[in-house]
């Protein structure tokens, strides 16, 4: 009897056991059960939206999902669009995010820097993406296409991005066309939409683009040289007035302003200075078969191609959305703050050199041989933004100054120095760093030697040769660009 008493604790509490782990048990089973259930139910929800669009291969109808305001009718699940644009409302918030997916964008030139932006566009939110190109995807677009892939080589870039876009985001209607952009015809390409982004790399078709765009209140965006360049470091926004060094955005800029067109194009493009690269040769026999511009495919386009290094294009086309999407969705982009400080500076070092000449020379000089552009060149490229003078520090306050007051004020006679250093330098001369004048000389001879192998070559092409033969070096009738 004793033992049965002490033995009923230990089944009460075996029993308890029992009944926890089984409760336990049957509580997971349910969560799992449920789990799966709602999964069953979202996977239904997915297939019954995608088989309700039915997307066709024809990139020019597709069913658009907008907020109601747009005037559109969803057929793609609202909650699945908020999902997958989940960081952008928590970034923009709804009222900004109807904004953009309400917003509709023309990328004009599916290349290089063009398909980057028109798929950020649409991982974005954007719902209406218009694509322009009359090109063809080929075995070098691999490199930089944001969508090409080996099987896409001989057909369209407009209908491969199309597709990739389709892929990405059901909603999103793309109206693919392979068409050229011409300022005699091309308006309708323009029709309805918010924002332009101009990714051509013909300098003549972007000029007429441009002028169009500003002639009928289109907003738009441009992709200036990302040809010859590597540095990331130097890529940038600004209005197109205030781009420094850039020898596409250059010819552009000055043929803007014979059409009366001075600013209010916001672009990106580098301060980056083209190193010693060359336009790749057309091989021998192509020569040999007659005039090579039979080989474009049309007259003013280029033939031949301008070295193009894959992720800068694809930076350029990132920055592009993220302005456009940022401007739809009412948080606009302020001016970028380097560029903006910058160019005061390099005004001011224009400023003070001035009068050190005027110092110099006991001329009353009104101006000299070098401009802004030189300015930014010999700060920035020759001198890394620091003092010629030994241990070159980043100056406080940095100054230009003539180096040999016995030669002509130049590119190459023109220095860093702090301004107590270029103070003493403009009363003493050379005699003021007598310990350090071989080291300052030798360091002078590289800046003239880094001019003379290309760095600043480029610069000067796009400064001084004929505008006829500029064109044919930069991207215009035998250049080809990031496309």
């Amino acid at each position: 009897m004793e033992a049965g008493l002490g033995l009923r604790p230990v089944h009460l509490a075996a029993a308890a056991i029992s009944a926890s782990l089984a409760t336990a048990a049957a509580i997971s089973a349910w969560n799992t059960y449920s789990k799966r259930s709602r999964r069953r139910t979202l996977d239904e929800d997915v297939l019954r939206s995608l088989a309700t669009s039915e997307l066709s291969q024809d990139a020019t109808s597709h069913s658009l999902s907008v907020p109601a305001n747009c005037g559109k009718t969803s057929v793609y699940d609202e909650d699945l669009i908020r999902e997958q644009l989940a960081r952008n409302y928590a970034f923009f918030g709804p009222e900004g995010m109807e904004k953009v997916r309400c917003g509709s964008v023309v990328v004009v030139g599916c290349g290089g820097v063009g398909s980057w932006a028109a798929v950020m566009l649409a991982r974005s939110g954007v719902s209406k993406i218009r694509l322009v190109d009359f090109d063809y995807v080929t075995l070098s677009s691999l490199n930089r296409h944001a969508t090409a892939v080996l099987s896409d080589v001989g057909t369209p870039k407009v209908k491969c991005v199309a597709r990739v876009l389709k892929d990405i985001a059901r909603w999103v209607e793309v109206d693919a066309r392979v068409d050229i952009w011409r300022k005699e015809e091309g308006g309708h390409h323009l029709e309805d939409v918010d924002w332009v982004v101009d990714a051509i790399d013909n300098i003549q078709t972007k000029v007429d683009l441009l002028k169009y765009c500003h002639d009928h209140d289109l907003k738009v965006f441009s992709s200036m040289g990302a040809g010859a360049k590597s540095d990331p470091s130097r890529i940038q926004i600004a209005d197109i007035s205030n781009t420094v060094y850039d020898p596409l955005a250059r010819a552009v800029r000055r043929q803007l302003r014979l059409l009366g067109v001075s600013s209010g194009i916001p672009v990106v493009y580098s301060t980056e200075v083209p190193g010693d690269v060359k336009l790749l040769p057309l091989p021998e026999e192509e020569f040999q078969k007659g005039d090579v511009k039979e080989l474009g495919v049309f007259d003013d386009f280029r033939v031949r191609i301008l070295p193009v290094l894959g992720p800068l294009p694809g930076i350029f086309g990132l920055n592009i959305a993220t302005y456009i999407v940022c401007e739809l969705a009412g948080s606009p982009i302020a001016n970028p703050l380097p560029i903006k400080g910058r160019k005061k500076l390099y005004e001011r070092l224009l400023r003070d050199l001035l009068n050190r000449e005027r110092k110099l020379t006991g001329q009353d000089l009104n101006r000299l041989p070098l401009d802004e552009d030189d300015v930014s060149f010999i700060f920035e490229d020759l001198h890394l933004g620091r003092s010629i003078i030994p241990p070159h520090e980043v100056p406080a306050r940095p100054a230009l100054v003539r180096w040999d007051a016995s030669r002509p004020l130049s590119l190459e006679n023109c220095v860093v120095m702090d301004h107590k250093e270029a103070e003493k330098h403009v009363q003493e001369g050379i005699e003021a760093h007598v310990p350090y004048v071989d080291e300052v000389e030798a360091l002078v001879g590289a800046s003239v030697t880094k001019l003379a192998t290309g760095s600043q070559q480029s610069y000067r092409i796009a400064e001084e040769v004929p505008p006829r033969e500029m064109k044919a070096l930069f991207l215009h009738e035998n250049v080809k660009g990031t496309s």
